[in-house]
């Protein structure tokens, strides 16, 4: 299915649900989004019983305070369905798709050795058909997070420039956000052929940001917000010498670029760093050493950060990616969330981590983050647990501060991009079942109470089936009319 471009003004009367704040779930029954043709919310009201007893009904009213013409979508008559803002999957994997669900055995460094470096190298080399089989992987996995109300992801590629460009392509055609990250890495001692020389990775990375300027042309002269920016990939410390890390540090300084890299995922990978480089007290010194921190920084995992290493994160204003599901699946440990974000002011989003994450949705690891630390408390005589608010607030406000876009998507608010998600808790071949007890009622005392009973219900036991619709910069890209054609 192609994108559906916004051709005109549209106004949507629905119920929004949003988590606008840490540890709120916050409900708007019976709103009006005005959405103009740079897919920017430009209008947000209430419309309350008054304005229909004196307008009639919603269109109406809204021809009375906007001369222009628009088009309205009314979802307020489903009792299940709000509008949710858009995911943001902080750090995934797009090469290893074809791994989920592979290598729960192994540890981490195994792993990599194992099954990752060898299907990445797939991606490289002169042969002819390695475009074809990029292309194929690529579009799958940004069909399938579309799919899961994804709107914006920070993406692992390869060391390969060629493929990478392509994934940029792949990304605009299907109208997805995305940070686009040249996996960086010249010294990969346990899988020697699965690297790149600094020279040539610098180029490949100059390259890789001519050709997303490119395309986001178009819309520089629309006005809306580019589609896909490139992000500086260091893979992790290990793989990567001194001077080039330094590089690197410098050419995201020099060009405003994000930076995303991996750390304190694997108790034997911290020792590893160590090992390398003893000058530095600790691993998040390494990345500081040379200059790869910053507002701008994305640090995956973070499961066992000491306390001197949380202060370096919060004065630099990193966020960190949450993977629970990865770090359950690969056994690496439990990151505790809740500190970092009441107690260290971090800033934390949420992860899927294809292909060591086996879940394509957001959705699925909010869950998982939600399990992980119940987990943690259940082995410590400290509170851990963090709620379902918490969860989607790194699913979406957490996700966008950590892209640096939390001024422009993450919540329904007026000059903000109308990257949403249509949920129905009850759609057609849903996994949950809602009784006519449970079902909200606009005006009813109770209606909040239930709505956000039902996105409770959503998130630990919904799965894609509940997203029925998804926009991203008002342009709507999934569309499901039949629950079982998927796109």
């Amino acid at each position: 299915m192609g994108r559906e471009p916004v051709s005109q003004y549209t106004l949507y009367h629905a119920t929004l649900v949003h988590t606008p704040s840490l540890g709120e779930i916050e409900v708007l029954p019976n709103m009006l989004v005005g959405v103009d043709q740079t897919g920017k919310i430009d209008f947000l009201q209430e419309f309350t019983a008054e304005l229909k007893s004196v307008h009639g009904s919603a269109d109406a009213y809204f021809r009375h305070v906007n001369a222009n013409e628009f088009a309205f979508v009314d979802y307020s008559l489903s009792p299940c369905s709000f509008l949710f803002p858009g995911f943001v999957d902080t750090h995934i994997h797009a090469s290893q798709y074809p791994n989920v669900g592979i290598g729960s055995e192994l540890p981490l460094l195994d792993w990599l050795k194992d099954y990752t470096f060898a299907l990445e190298s797939q991606f490289c080399g002169d042969r002819p058909e390695k475009l074809a089989f990029a292309r194929e992987i690529y579009t799958k996995v940004v069909e399938k997070t579309l799919n899961n109300g994804t709107t914006c992801a920070s993406y692992f590629t390869t060391i390969d420039t060629a493929t990478t460009k392509l994934f940029a392509d792949i990304l605009v055609e299907k109208g997805q956000r995305g940070m686009v990250g040249k996996v960086c890495m010249d010294h990969n001692q346990p899988y020697p052929s699965y690297a790149e020389p600094m020279d040539a990775c610098l180029e490949g990375m100059h390259d890789l940001m001519k050709h997303c300027e490119k395309l986001n042309e178009n819309t520089h002269k629309t006005g809306k917000l580019p589609l896909v920016k490139p992000i500086v990939t260091p893979r992790f410390a290990p793989v990567c010498l001194r001077e080039f890390m330094a590089e690197l540090g410098t050419l995201a300084r020099e060009n405003d670029l994000p930076v995303q890299t991996h750390i304190s995922e694997n108790l034997d990978e911290i020792k590893l760093v160590k090992e390398i480089f003893p000058e530095c007290a600790n691993y998040t010194s390494v990345y500081d050493t040379f200059g790869l921190l910053g507002p701008s920084t994305i640090l995956a995992h973070a499961i066992h950060l000491n306390a001197q290493e949380r202060e370096i994160v919060r004065l630099k204003q990193c966020s960190i990616s949450h993977c629970p599901t990865s770090n359950s699946f690969i056994t690496s440990g439990e990151a505790p969330v809740k500190e970092y974000l009441y107690e260290n002011d971090i800033n934390v989003s949420l992860g899927t981590d294809l292909s060591g994450g086996h879940e394509q949705s957001i959705l699925a690891v909010a869950k998982h983050s939600v399990l992980v630390s119940h987990h943690l408390t259940m082995g410590s005589e400290k509170n851990h647990s963090i709620s379902v608010a918490d969860a989607l607030f790194m699913a979406t406000m957490g996700g966008a501060r950590a892209c640096n876009l939390e001024h422009q998507l993450g919540s329904f608010a007026k000059g903000k991009y109308f990257d949403a998600q249509l949920i129905d808790v009850h759609s057609a071949n849903s996994n949950i079942d809602v009784f006519d007890f449970q079902k909200p009622q606009v005006g009813k005392t109770d209606y909040v109470k239930k709505v956000v009973l039902l996105v409770h219900r959503w998130v630990f036991s919904g799965d894609d089936r509940n997203c029925v619709k998804v926009w991203c910069g008002g342009d709507l890209v999934v569309d499901k009319a039949d629950p079982w054609v998927y796109v």
